[in-house]
């Protein structure tokens, strides 16, 4: 029913209007009745991961219609900044810009029963809401790496590399930062939290890396063949691609392991306050239920970490995610990490 709903629905709209709105466009899509009352979502979730729970909102509620926006973080932040109001909530991979969109006023608080449901370190000062946990993860051939012992750490990657540059020349692979802000928010925990990782920077700046926007073109060129190796790749995206399980393997480094909290936020100016508030909760909800409900795309979050000795370590929501968006540390770090992995 939920499928067919999403179907029958859905209508793709030109990308035209909103490249005049001064940014990029992905996907573009209307769900739900043509006459309904729509609710503007901004979202770097794609499309189809998200259609299940968004066609489980619409039978809940008819009348409603989703005008729903695809774009890169960098790209969901410029059209927030820059949209006077055009969208009514923004789900978003980087953690630190949505953050920054709180700090600077651009966000609606909310309290309610389903925000309730989030553990403290899930939400931020009762604007930031954490929809999801995922993985910032390696992703590998699995033809390539048929029969050999796979790199379960950083250092077990540089030496790899190290060991084979002529066959690895070409074909690794990260974010680009300056495209990417989760491929950014990746970059700047990961040089906050161990040395290793600008040793793995400089190997793969020797190997003349493919830099890209998206985890989901990652994942293509590495099933493909093109890659052989991509790094702080969304383990989730990967996982999800069953089509392409003989293809590829997903490690979740055992030095350290980030994880990134997809999040919400209501924007302020848009037309439907209300409505998205209860488009919030439902995703909140979704993820945040024991057990979690059964559309919902993602693995199941855990409620919490006792374990400090885990690898698995959650990006903290809060003021320390700013540091990095400070003009300034932005500009030294884009300048080191691109004479780090470009090398010219």
């Amino acid at each position: 029913m939920r499928n067919a709903l999403f179907s029958l629905a859905l209508t793709i709209l030109a990308f035209a209007a909103q490249a005049a709105a001064g940014f990029e466009v992905e996907e573009q899509h209307w769900i739900g009745p043509q006459d309904g009352t729509p609710l503007r979502v901004i979202s770097t979730t794609d499309t189809d991961i998200l259609a299940p729970l968004i066609a489980g909102f619409l039978l809940k509620h008819p009348g409603i219609a989703v005008d729903y926006t695809v774009a890169n973080s960098t790209e969901v932040m410029k059209a927030v900044l820059e949209g006077g109001g055009k969208f009514d909530i923004a789900l978003s991979s980087a953690m630190d810009l949505q953050t920054k969109l709180a700090n600077d006023g651009y966000t609606l608080p909310h309290k309610s029963p389903a925000t309730a449901l989030i553990p403290e370190w899930g939400e931020w000062r009762g604007h930031v809401f954490a929809i999801s946990l995922e993985p910032a993860s390696i992703v590998l051939s699995a033809a390539a790496f048929s029969g050999i012992s796979l790199p379960q750490t950083r250092q077990d990657l540089i030496e790899l590399l190290r060991a084979q540059p002529e066959r690895f020349h070409g074909k690794v692979g990260t974010y680009d930062v300056s495209l990417s802000g989760l491929g950014y928010l990746f970059a700047t925990q990961d040089a906050r939290t161990a040395e290793t990782y600008w040793r793995l920077m400089e190997v793969l700046g020797s190997l003349e890396p493919q830099l890209l926007c998206c985890s989901a073109s990652m994942i293509e060129r590495v099933a493909s063949g093109e890659m052989l190796v991509a790094y702080n790749v969304l383990g989730s995206y990967a996982r999800a691609r069953q089509d392409l399980a003989g293809k590829i393997i997903v490690v979740d480094p055992e030095d350290y392991t980030h994880l990134m909290m997809r999040s919400a936020v209501l924007l302020k100016g848009g037309g439907q306050p209300d409505l998205a508030k209860t488009f919030a909760d439902h995703l909140i909800t979704a993820a945040w239920s024991q057990p979690p409900a059964a559309d919902y795309p993602f693995s199941k979050p855990p409620v919490a970490f006792a374990d400090t000795a885990s690898p698995k370590r959650p990006i903290q929501l809060g003021p320390g995610l700013l540091v990095y968006q400070d003009a300034e540390k932005r500009k030294r770090f884009m300048a080191e990490w691109f004479s780090a992995v470009r090398q010219q």
